[in-house]
């Protein structure tokens, strides 16, 4: 005699794989901060319950699809850091919720540079306005 178990639903909420997405983020090497879009001005380095800000989300029921707005350190290869970022973000979603992450795009919106023990961030807009 087999018993059947009734399962419900679960649901992971989108702010949960944003947070996951932007803690992953920040861990990876060359990743300087996460940006919350240049209307907002310059970038600012997150942490606690900021996360989430430069991550957008779209979660269904087995699958998952994720937006990244970054600053990278200046002199780090731009391709081989965004390539480990999507694969630390893939990783750690995957591994933590069961979800399928589908695609991670990386948009990069600046470069953060070191001044004499200070970091500045640069937005591509600032860098602009340099080469004129």
């Amino acid at each position: 005699m087999s018993e059947e178990i009734q399962t419900g639903l679960i649901r992971i909420s989108d702010d949960v794989v944003a947070t996951i997405a932007g803690l992953a983020a920040l861990e990876t090497p060359g990743i300087a901060a996460m940006s919350g879009g240049i209307s907002e001005g310059l970038a600012k380095r997150l942490s606690g319950k900021n996360v989430q800000r430069g991550v957008s989300v779209e979660v269904g029921q087995v699958e998952a699809a994720i937006d990244l707005r970054v600053i990278v350190n200046y002199g780090s290869k731009i391709q081989e850091v965004c390539r480990d970022l999507q694969e630390n973000i893939r990783e750690a979603v995957e591994n933590m919720t069961g979800l399928s992450v589908v695609e991670v795009n990386v948009k990069v919106e600046g470069v953060a540079f070191r001044e004499e023990e200070k970091e500045t961030i640069h937005t591509t807009e600032d860098l602009q306005h340099r080469v004129k």
